[in-house]
């Protein structure tokens, strides 16, 4: 699912000792579960399946132990993708669809932009992150949006429930702000 160096780097700049793996049975037992990925939430989808990791994420997630998604770590968790279509793993209402060339707005949305939490989480925090993507989540029930941001639209950069958490940008380029939500993710105790 990509970026696993830069991500396993920024949890150890944040104090994670993180461990890469496709085993099942270590997502399950893992105490806290960060999930990257760049790309297509087909591939994605695809990738888990044959590792027989959706059905240990979809497990996995939302038992009461930390699980950090980031980029296309957020949009499996939907149910699905406009691509395809996909399925995604249905853990959150809603689906990835690409943004519309309607906005008059380079796609894809690569750069920083301003996350606006829209309540308090021990997670997130107001700021800038560094985006990378042309889908976004659309059809979300608004107690599951966690923050929202602007590019050209209101649209969900942040998703989550329970012990549960996932953003559309990537902490792992986004320098001290990404590195301070690491740190939060690490020392969270939900």
């Amino acid at each position: 699912m990509g970026n696993l160096r830069n991500v396993g780097r920024a949890l150890e700049r944040a104090g994670a000792r993180p461990r890469v793996t496709q085993d099942p049975e270590r997502v399950l037992r893992a105490d806290r579960l960060v999930v990257p990925g760049v790309g297509a939430l087909g591939d994605a989808m695809r990738c888990l399946d044959q590792q027989g990791l959706s059905s240990a994420l979809r497990e996995r997630v939302g038992d009461g132990r930390p699980y950090l998604g980031i980029c296309v770590g957020l949009q499996v968790l939907l149910e699905q993708g406009e691509e395809g279509p996909v399925r995604g793993l249905g853990l959150i209402p809603g689906q990835v669809n690409r943004f519309p060339e309607s906005l008059g707005l380079p796609v894809p949305h690569m750069g920083w932009n301003g996350v606006k939490p829209l309540r308090p989480h021990p997670v997130l925090a107001d700021g800038f992150f560094y985006f990378v993507h042309a889908y976004r989540p659309v059809g979300v029930p608004e107690e599951r949006v966690l923050a929202r941001t602007d590019y050209g639209e209101q649209f969900p950069s942040a998703l989550g429930f329970d012990a549960c958490v996932a953003v559309q940008f990537h902490p792992e380029k986004s320098q001290r702000a990404g590195l301070a939500l690491l740190e939060r993710f690490c020392a969270w105790s939900p």
